[in-house]
């Protein structure tokens, strides 16, 4: 028989952190990246976050990069969780399932829509028995329209809500964002939804419903490029490494390496010409102001780089930064993890994973009262926590071996390594 001592947790050592979520339970029916991305930041405020998966996993796990067999895509958005493995195909694994939901908080999920009124968490369901549950769900077009029911991916909404029609190159094609930003987008969006639906609900207003797509987060980003179009009908071209309305900003080349430099002020542009030595920069009328440089552009790039070709990237860094100029190197992933900068910031945490050895991870990107939020646990094994989860909601023992000798849940490895600064 299993029992809950077998698969015991691994807490790591750290320092004592505020939690603000740390009395909240989630239900996490979530895949892949967007909805799994919003729940690792809800735990990564505390919330103890249940990661329920179908038999065969959630399908990130088979997506690489891969160290050995672990998926570095699983590893990298699950963090701090407990998984367990539900047949939610079968009367006994829905029957659980509201088990677990009747002593949760918030339930996440993203799968098509319908699907979750089909497991019994309709509007009308969850008012009638869960009155106090927060839903959150994540679908690819939203709950409405033409489209409601059609498949979508991270790509497919950065292209529909006009991302990709102002990244890239001006004689380029459209071009998407390096990572997948929709899905990144989303999760942050629900997460900040649940969050507020959460405060609401201490304010007496009950449980809530919160919603969000791929689509609708990444047109809510688009910002002012949107807003460009509503008021002025003009549709933004691709600028590249250029800010789309100020100058200069952006990418440019010295002598070994470009930089990022930012001047959005008349006193920077100022600066910039001291620096450059190049005092008729600020009497010549192509420059004289923010919309002229904006209108020039290319002029003051082509110029500006002319001196910054003279001398290597460190010296013009040390020196906009001794004249408090935005600006900054553009590092590969092995530069930015050099960078003393973010070592300050300690966004890495070490830990021991059994199967890979000594590990690191990024943390969450939190500081609560000057203290950052230390993972407490790596992601999961699949069905790691089965057994302890459905003993600590109260299931006896003799249930869980007649979930387990039936295959309606599954006990996986225990693979949690144990965390440290």
């Amino acid at each position: 028989m299993y029992t809950v001592s077998t698969l015991r947790l691994n807490f790591c050592a750290m320092p004592s952190a505020p939690q603000p979520l740390s009395d909240i339970r989630i239900i996490d029916l979530t895949r892949a990246l967007a909805g799994p991305f919003c729940t690792t930041l809800l735990a990564d405020l505390g919330a103890d976050v249940i990661k329920v998966e179908s038999l065969g996993g959630d399908m990130i796990r088979s997506w690489g990069p891969y160290d050995g067999d672990i998926s570095l895509y699983h590893l990298s958005v699950n963090r701090n969780k407990r998984s367990i493995a539900v047949d939610l195909h079968s009367e006994d694994g829905r029957e659980l399932l509201h088990d677990l939901v009747r002593d949760a908080d918030v339930l996440v999920e993203n799968f098509r829509p319908g699907v979750l009124d089909d497991l019994g968490f309709g509007p009308s369901s969850v008012a009638r028995d869960y009155p106090d549950l927060v839903v959150a769900s994540v679908s690819g077009f939203g709950p409405r329209g033409p489209l409601r029911d059609d498949p979508c991916f991270d790509q497919i909404a950065q292209g529909m809500a006009g991302l990709m029609s102002v990244t890239g190159t001006p004689d380029g094609e459209p071009m998407r964002s390096g990572l997948p930003i929709a899905d990144l987008l989303s999760g942050m969006f629900t997460a900040i939804g649940v969050a507020g639906a959460l405060f609401g609900r201490e304010r007496g207003g009950g449980g809530s419903r919160v919603e969000t797509s791929l689509l609708e987060s990444v047109l809510g980003v688009m910002t002012f490029q949107a807003q460009r179009y509503l008021n002025l009908g003009e549709i933004p071209p691709r600028v590249g490494n250029e800010h789309p309305v100020i100058a200069p900003y952006g990418a440019f080349r010295t002598e070994d390496a470009p930089v990022n430099l930012a001047v959005a002020t008349d006193g920077q542009w100022k600066r910039l010409c001291e620096i450059l030595q190049e005092p008729s920069l600020l009497t010549d009328p192509r420059f004289a102001d923010g919309r002229s440089r904006s209108a020039n552009r290319h002029a003051l790039k082509e110029v500006i780089e002319q001196r910054l070709t003279g001398h290597p990237s460190a010296h013009w860094l040390e020196r906009f930064r001794t004249a408090e100029l935005p600006a900054g190197p553009i590092h590969d992933l092995a530069g930015v993890f050099d960078d003393i900068q973010i070592q300050a910031l300690e966004m890495v945490a070490d830990f021991d994973h059994p199967h890979l050895g000594p590990s690191r991870t990024l943390r969450g990107p939190w500081r609560i009262d000057d203290v950052p939020m230390w993972i407490r646990r790596p992601a999961p094994g699949f069905g790691e926590h089965t057994v302890e989860v459905l003993t600590e909601f109260g299931l006896s023992p003799e249930r869980i071996d007649a979930l387990l000798a039936s295959d309606r849940v599954r006990a996986g490895e225990q693979v949690s390594g144990r965390a440290a600064r």
